[in-house]
């Protein structure tokens, strides 16, 4: 153990399901850290919709998590749980955390932190953790993404979406992106797009059609589901690969399973919140190895929005669920 004694900590949590508005600060016991934990000291967490779905009430957190929201931290590991890493204590490091995020202290796996590199700030490390793990694993491995390839990314503007962009750029993948605003859509695009999208004023496969000459995308990176599965089978090229991440747009869907066979098209998708802590330290190991290298260099960091005091998290999700930002917001301890 480190020199942790405090024994109360500040945390936005709910005492219902509802609004932005239920968002309030309160005080809760300090947890203690559990074999392979690390204690950390919060110094800013990032935000994510699956954050609002839960204090909309249709997200639990998984059996044995904090039920304070919260998904990505960044701070220092202030104590060490059995067999955590001696070394960790008195680090800075960023994590990813099945909930807890939105306090003063919270619990996280050893394994599935990584360290925060001189030159990065808390609050960028805080925005880092979802929307790598979620993107790497599904895009490197799920999707099996190879250099040359050409990838549609719903929400282009969105933490996973210039998550996705900025990923693509490092590892040599073309990024088309579809966008709610023209404006939007220019941001992307400066953020190193190949093309944008707006999908409330152009038709995304007629529009993918021509971008790729009619061969189609190798990739959909989808987290709308919905109406826009059969639309997202229609820009693939053969043997192209489906994955979905969420499903903002209903969570049932038709498909036209000889357009499947005929064209030969893999459908996937994962979560990563309910998966075992194994899995969950074998991708940080992955990571650790394929992309930090580039936070480390400098060449990869995250597209900020804003920033909000914790005390402010109500609002500070009212502004997520506004769907006018880019990239991550973040709250402040």
């Amino acid at each position: 153990m480190g020199a942790q004694s405090v024994e109360t900590m500040t945390a936005a949590h709910f005492a219902e399901a509802g609004g932005p508005e239920v968002l309030k600060l309160c005080e809760w016991p300090v947890p203690s850290p559990g074999p392979g934990d690390v204690l950390i000291k919060v110094a800013a967490a990032g935000l994510n919709q699956a954050d609002t779905m839960q204090r909309k009430g249709f997200y639990p957190p998984p059996p044995g998590a904090s039920p304070i929201i919260g998904l990505e931290i960044a701070g220092e590991v202030v104590a060490l749980g059995e067999g955590a890493p001696a070394a960790l204590l008195d680090q800075q490091v960023c994590a990813l955390v099945p909930g807890g995020g939105y306090a003063q202290y919270c619990l996280a796996k050893a394994a599935h932190c990584l360290p925060v590199p001189a030159g990065l700030s808390p609050i960028e490390a805080a925005a880092l953790p979802e929307t790598l793990f979620t993107v790497w694993h599904n895009v490197f491995e799920r999707a099996f993404a190879r250099e040359g390839e050409t990838i549609l990314v719903h929400g282009g503007a969105s933490g996973i979406g210039t998550m996705t962009i900025d990923l693509g750029r490092l590892f040599g993948l073309r990024v088309i992106v579809t966008c709610g605003s023209d404006e939007k859509c220019a941001r992307a695009m400066a953020l190193g797009a190949a093309h944008a999208i707006n999908y409330k004023t152009m038709d995304f496969v007629e529009e993918v059609t021509k971008i790729t000459g009619g061969n189609g995308v190798e990739i959909v990176f989808d987290m709308v589901a919905g109406d826009y599965v059969p639309r997202n089978l229609q820009c693939l090229a053969e043997d192209g690969r489906h994955v979905t991440i969420a499903t903002q747009g209903g969570a049932k869907a038709e498909v036209n399973m000889v357009t499947l066979m005929v064209r030969r098209l893999t459908m996937t998708g994962s979560t990563l919140r309910p998966r075992s802590d194994e899995f969950k330290a074998l991708l940080a190991q992955e990571i650790a190895a394929n992309a930090w290298p580039f936070v480390e260099s400098g060449q990869l960091r995250p597209v900020m929005d804003k920033v909000f005091p914790l005390a402010a998290a109500a609002e500070a999700h009212a502004h997520l669920e506004a769907g006018k930002h880019v990239g991550k917001i973040v709250l402040e301890m």
